[in-house]
Parts: structure tokens; C-alpha cells; sequence
């Protein structure tokens, strides 16, 4: 051992790096078979036929040349031969970054259609929900610290917007931030007279639409962030460890966010890293009552024009995020509370 190496060392190596790294990686890893595997066959179980759907679209050109069904087959990624040979050509097209053609938006590929998309959810609701998730922990943590007080009048509040369906919240912030007081536009990632680019005009074009959408996602979760975490606070603040710090007069601060809040905040990780996971998918609700360019729209558009390749590509991009964000929270968890690498 090098000189002067603590000698906690060994046991944490032993502890996280050779058994609960590893262990929590093929944990992972056989989700995401079991998840690519899902969603090859989910999509083949919905009635209808993406090829027949373009195919129809062609008849009002003129006659269908030979050949055209099993050539479209082969364009949008759906295989050929038996299921068990479709899906060997599913997972050899996902190792190759293969995702076939949109039927959306036809012949446009799967990727790019993903990509040109993903960039405004990601902003927008990644964003909102960090924002959301900071606030309502901060807030809830103050609040379970002084229950009782004042301050707790805020629960209800918050649950009261959590609870609203969210569509109808985000029509009436429509309402109140563009109708009544109109000093924001209703719908749009951006004014269309703008030029799509790295310019101020259409970036300050996009943040301006993006306001409702992001106020619509803070004001609908940040009540669910609150109320967990006051309730955790509550709990936690009659556990042991809490009373003996108070029995050795630490500073209250010090006992509220290195004792309590460290703590209580380990059940919202979990959830915090579910949310993160589901900012790629977006809010559909939300994104089609603004009518913003997000990967949901994308989403409901494919579900509604039966694109199994832009279905499969959008499920298998939310999936693996989720999974990966899972996967990132529970190595914080193990940094966190050390209890939870033993097992």
C-alpha cells in the first residue's frame, strides 16, 4: 500500500468499485435488452400497416410499379422473413445506428427527424423540470424545517396546481398571458418570419415562446417536489442522528441541510431521475396545446400515422434515457448514503 493511503480506502474500492459498480452496469444492461426487445415487438402489435399507408399515398399519382411494398419494407426498417429474422435485422440495424425511413415524413430518416426535435424538448422541459425539481426541494426542505409555521400555507397551493389536469392548466396561462394580458405569443417555437439559426432575432423569438410551455411544467411539479420533500423532512427530523446533532449544538443550518435534507432528499432522487429520463419523450399535452416543435409532437404524430420506424426510434431514445439517468442516480446514491452499496 502507498504510504499514507487511507486506509478506508480498500474497503470502499471493495464496496463500490469491484462489486457495486459492476453489479448495478448488468443490472442495466439486461433492462436494455429487455427494453429493445419490447420495443421491437410493441409497435408490430398496433393494427395497420406504414407501408400500406404509403403505399395508398402513391395511388392518387398513378399505378404502383412491381416491386414497390417489399422495397418500402426494406427502406423503413421493418425486416424480411420470419419474426426471430426481422429481429436480428431490428438489433443489427440498431448496432449500425439504422433506424429506417419516417413515414411522417417520408423519406426523411428516422435520426434526423429525432434530432431535429429532441432540440427543443431537451432545452424546454429539461430546463423546466430542473427548475422545478431545485425550487420545490429548496422549498420543501425550508418548510418541513419550520413545520407548523407560516410557510406550510404554500402546500396547498402547489398541490392544488399539481392536481389541475394539465392541459387545462396550460390553457388558462394561455388565456391570462396572451388574451387577457397579452405580452406573450400563444403557440410556436418561434415566429416563422425569423431565420432558423445561431442569431439573436430568432433566439430571442424561441425563448420568448418557450415561456409558457416551461411556466406550464414548473407550475404543474413543483408542488409534487414540495410535498415529498416537506414530508421526508418531517420524518426525518425525529431520527437519531438529527436529535444528537441538535444535542451537540450544531448550527441550525448545519443540521437542516448536512444532517436532514441530505437525507430526505434521497426518495426525490429517484423520481428526479425518472423525470430527467422523460424530458426526451417531452409532454405531449403540452406540446400539442402550444403546437411546439418537441419530440411529443413528434411522438403523437407517429403514433397517428402508424410510422413504426419514428415510433420505435422515439421509444428506444426515451427508454435508454431513462435507464442511463437511473443508472447515473443510483452511483449518487451509493456516493450519498454508503448504506446502499452493501448488498
Amino acid at each position: 500500500m502507498t504510504p499514507g493511503w487511507p486506509t478506508a480506502w480498500p474497503r470502499w474500492a471493495s464496496a463500490v468499485g469491484v462489486r457495486f459498480i459492476p453489479r448495478k452496469l448488468g443490472f442495466y444492461l439486461v433492462a436494455a435488452w429487455v427494453a429493445i426487445t419490447i420495443n421491437f415487438f410493441l409497435p408490430r402489435l398496433i393494427p395497420g400497416n406504414p407501408v400500406q399507408v404509403i403505399l395508398a399515398r402513391q395511388e392518387h399519382d398513378g399505378p404502383i410499379p412491381p416491386g414497390e411494398s417489399a422495397a418500402l419494407t426494406r427502406l423503413l426498417g421493418l425486416g424480411s422473413g420470419n419474426i426471430f429474422d426481422k429481429y436480428v435485422q431490428y438489433l443489427d440495424s440498431l448496432v449500425h445506428l439504422r433506424m429506417g425511413l419516417s413515414v411522417y415524413e417520408f423519406p426523411v430518416p428516422v435520426s434526423t427527424v429525432i434530432r431535429q426535435a429532441i432540440g427543443w424538448t431537451l432545452i424546454l422541459v429539461g430546463t423546466a423540470t430542473v427548475i422545478s425539481f431545485v425550487v420545490g426541494i429548496g422549498l420543501g426542505a425550508v418548510v418541513g424545517w419550520r413545520r407548523g409555521s407560516r410557510l406550510d400555507a404554500l402546500v396547498p397551493s402547489t398541490t392544488f396546481l399539481t392536481a389541475m389536469p394539465y392541459f387545462w392548466l396550460a390553457l388558462i396561462l394561455v388565456y391570462l398571458l396572451t388574451e387577457l394580458i397579452p405580452v406573450l405569443p400563444p403557440s410556436g417555437g418561434y415566429d416563422p418570419a425569423d431565420t432558423v439559426g445561431w442569431n439573436w432575432q430568432f433566439l430571442a423569438s424561441a425563448v420568448q415562446h418557450s415561456v409558457l410551455p416551461a411556466l406550464t411544467v414548473v407550475l404543474a411539479s413543483i408542488g409534487g417536489w414540495l410535498l415529498g420533500m416537506r414530508n421526508m423532512m418531517v420524518a426525518t427530523l425525529s431520527d437519531d442522528y438529527v436529535i444528537a446533532a441538535e444535542a451537540k449544538g450544531l448550527r441550525p443550518a448545519r443540521i437542516m441541510l448536512g444532517y436532514a435534507a441530505r437525507n430526505a432528499v434521497l426518495p426525490s432522487l429517484s423520481g428526479f431521475a425518472i423525470s430527467l429520463g422523460f424530458v426526451v419523450s417531452g409532454s405531449i399535452v403540452m406540446e400539442q396545446v402550444f403546437n411546439y416543435p418537441g419530440i411529443g409532437n413528434v411522438l403523437f404524430q407517429a403514433v397517428s400515422n402508424d410510422d413504426y420506424a419514428l415510433m420505435q426510434g422515439i421509444f428506444l431514445v426515451i427508454t435508454l434515457t431513462v435507464l442511463a439517468a437511473n443508472f447515473i442516480v443510483d452511483l449518487l446514491y451509493g456516493l450519498i448514503d454508503p448504506r446502499t452499496r452493501i448488498a
